[in-house]
C-alpha cells in the first residue's frame, strides 16, 4: 500500500490505476531518484504485455520514429501475495490519456496543431509494431498516453501531494456485511490525476505514449478471432466474420476511429446507449450498404433498413460531412479555436474514407497511412515542427 517499498527500491507514493487483471501504482525510484510506473498483475496472471514490450524495444530497425513511442520495461520482478505470484514491471509514468484529457475539458478539443502531431505519432507507432508483426489488438483514445513533464521527476513525495493531492482511501466492505476475506485488502485506494484539459496541451508537449498491449498478436503466427476492443472501435470483421480471424487491418479500423475523435468533439459513429446493432447502423448510415455476405448475416438489419439498404422512414441519416461539421468544425468555431479549411478537410477525409473499408483487405496500410497527403502535407510538419521548438503556447481559447 501507499508507502511500501518494493525491491527495497520503488516507494509507492499514490495510485495510477487499475484494470481487470492489474493495477498500476505511482512509485519513486530511490535508486535514479525519478518517478515510475509499476504494474502489478492479477495473482498467476501472464507476463505476455512485458515480453511484447521487451520484443518492440529490442528489435531492429532501433532508428524508426514510431519507436519512440512504445513503453520500454524498465524493470521485471514478482511479488508474492496469499493470493499467489504477481507478475510486475516497471515503465515510464504517462500524465493521462486522450481520453482522460478530453473527458476533463468541457469542450472535449484539442488545438489543431495538437491534434495533428499527436494523430502523426499515434500512426508512427503503429506503423512500427506492425512492421515488426504485432497487432495491438485494442487500439482506442484510452490506451494513447501523454507523458509527462521532464521536470515531473523534481517533485518530492510531499510535492507531489501538495500539488496533486494526497492519497484518499475508503474501506472495503462486503454487501453482505460478512467479515472479508483474509486475501482481500481493507481499503482502496482512488487514482491520482495527473492530467489537465484537452485544450490546454500544446504541441510542443504532447508526446505520445501507445500503452497496453495486453492484447497485441501476431497474426502471421497466431489465429486470433475475439476483439476485446470497446465495440465502437471494434472493426465489423469482428462481429460478422470471426472465423476469419484479425489481422493488421483491425488496427487500422481503430486507428481511424481515433483519429476522427482527436480531431473532433464527439466520436464518429454515436455510441451512447448505442447496442452494437445502433453502431453497425451508424457504420452504414456514413459509409454505405456493408458486404452482401455481412448484410446477410446481420439479423437486425430489417430494424434500420430495407433490403436495397436505404434508410426506414423516419430515421436520421447524417452524412460525413454533416457529421464532420457537426463533430468537428463547430465546436472549435464555437471555442474560438481554428479549424480545418476545405483542402485539409477533403484530405483528412479521403485519408479515413480508406481506412475505414468494410473489406478489411482493401484498408490502407499503416505504411499507406504515412504517404496520404494530409499526413505528408499537414500532419507530419505539425509533428516536426513542435520538436523543432517553432510552437509557443496555446491557440486563444475563448
Amino acid at each position: 500500500m501507499i508507502g511500501d517499498v518494493l525491491q527495497s527500491r520503488y516507494q509507492i507514493a499514490h495510485k495510477l490505476g487499475y484494470g481487470t487483471y492489474s493495477t498500476t501504482w505511482l512509485c519513486r525510484d530511490h535508486q535514479f531518484d525519478k518517478y515510475v510506473a509499476v504494474k502489478v498483475g492479477t495473482a498467476e496472471s501472464n507476463t505476455g504485455e512485458a515480453d511484447v514490450l521487451d520484443y518492440l524495444n529490442h528489435s531492429s530497425p532501433l532508428d524508426h520514429p514510431g519507436r519512440a513511442m512504445i513503453p520500454s520495461v524498465q524493470d521485471r520482478f514478482v511479488l508474492h501475495g496469499p493470493n499467489g505470484n504477481h507478475p510486475c514491471y516497471v515503465t515510464a509514468v504517462a500524465m493521462c490519456s486522450i481520453s482522460g484529457a478530453k473527458d476533463a475539458s468541457y469542450r472535449r478539443i484539442f488545438q489543431a496543431r495538437t491534434a495533428r502531431s499527436l494523430i502523426a505519432q499515434l500512426v508512427l507507432a503503429v506503423d512500427y509494431i506492425h512492421s515488426k508483426g504485432v497487432a495491438h489488438g485494442d487500439l482506442h483514445v484510452g490506451n494513447v498516453l501523454l507523458r509527462l513533464p521532464a521536470d515531473f521527476d523534481q517533485l518530492s513525495i510531499e510535492q507531489l501531494y501538495e500539488t496533486y493531492g494526497s492519497p484518499a482511501s475508503e474501506p472495503v466492505v462486503r454487501l453482505d456485511g460478512q467479515a472479508l476475506e483474509s486475501s482481500v485488502p481493507a481499503s482502496v485506494v482512488h487514482p491520482i490525476w495527473l492530467g489537465k484539459a484537452s485544450e490546454e496541451f500544446t504541441p510542443a508537449e504532447s508526446h505520445v505514449l501507445l500503452g497496453d498491449f495486453g492484447e497485441a498478436y501476431r497474426p502471421l503466427m497466431e489465429h486470433r478471432c475475439a476483439s476485446h476492443a470497446p465495440f465502437s472501435f471494434m472493426p465489423p470483421e469482428a462481429r460478422f466474420e470471426p472465423e476469419q480471424g484479425l489481422s493488421f487491418p483491425a488496427d487500422i479500423w481503430s486507428l481511424a476511429y481515433s483519429i476522427w475523435i482527436i480531431l473532433g468533439q464527439r466520436p464518429l459513429f454515436e455510441d451512447i446507449l448505442a447496442t452494437p446493432d445502433d453502431i453497425t447502423a451508424e457504420q452504414v448510415d456514413t459509409l454505405g450498404k456493408l458486404p452482401l455476405r455481412w448484410w446477410k448475416r446481420w439479423e437486425a438489419r430489417h430494424e434500420y433498413f430495407d433490403e436495397s439498404g436505404k434508410p426506414n422512414q423516419g430515421r436520421q441519416v447524417r452524412s460525413w460531412d454533416d457529421r464532420f461539421e457537426k463533430h468537428i468544425q463547430l465546436p472549435r468555431q464555437k471555442a474560438g479555436i481554428p479549424g480545418f479549411d476545405a483542402e485539409e478537410k477533403a484530405a483528412v477525409m479521403n485519408m479515413l474514407r480508406a481506412m475505414l473499408s468494410f473489406e478489411p483487405e482493401k484498408r490502407l496500410t499503416a505504411h499507406d497511412v504515412l504517404k496520404c497527403e494530409w499526413m505528408e502535407k499537414w500532419a507530419l510538419p505539425d509533428l516536426e515542427q513542435s520538436r523543432s521548438g517553432k510552437y509557443g503556447g496555446c491557440e486563444k481559447v475563448s
